[in-house]
């Protein structure tokens, strides 16, 4: 493999695996390079200023910790989201060029199909069928820890 390099990869477009979602439902696409930053800021807006009542996260591969963690910081902020969670496998398509071609002939490429663990997780304001593969309710709110920090001396 070192004489070829990496020219091109391509996921398999997938449906989310959630039935009667809004035509308009968000979908935050999680991405290895994504800054979680820059995806809270969008997700947030989504939800509070525009008055969306579900998002979906999703993410392949090594972006599925960053999309957990996105989920996890959203629950933390909002508070009182149903969560449902569907692992899958997805298709990626890599094409691989050979660096060092013979000298008669054309560059050859090389097709790998790789099986790449995925994750969606739908997370709604709305109650969820809590009978459904992967659900989780809200956590309890928690009242806000007492102020533990030293009295002023007088």
């Amino acid at each position: 493999m070192e004489n070829f390099r990496k020219v091109r990869t391509s996921e398999e477009e997938m449906p989310l695996p959630f039935p009667d979602l809004p035509p308009d439902v968000v979908e935050m696409k999680v991405k290895e390079g994504s800054k979680i930053r820059n995806l809270m800021n969008f997700a947030m807006a989504q939800m509070e200023l525009k008055g969306r009542r579900q998002i979906v996260f999703s993410g392949c591969g090594r972006a599925v910790t960053k999309t957990i963690t996105c989920v996890e910081i959203m629950k933390r902020k909002l508070g009182g989201l149903h969560q449902v969670t569907k692992v899958r496998y997805k298709t990626v398509l890599e094409v691989w060029e050979n660096q060092d071609p013979p000298p008669d002939g054309p560059a050859q490429n090389l097709t790998v199909h790789k099986n790449v663990p995925s994750i969606c997780i739908l997370l709604s304001r709305d109650p969820l069928d809590p009978n459904q593969t992967g659900y989780q309710p809200p956590e309890p709110q928690h009242e806000a820890p007492p102020d533990l920090s030293p009295l002023a001396a007088p």
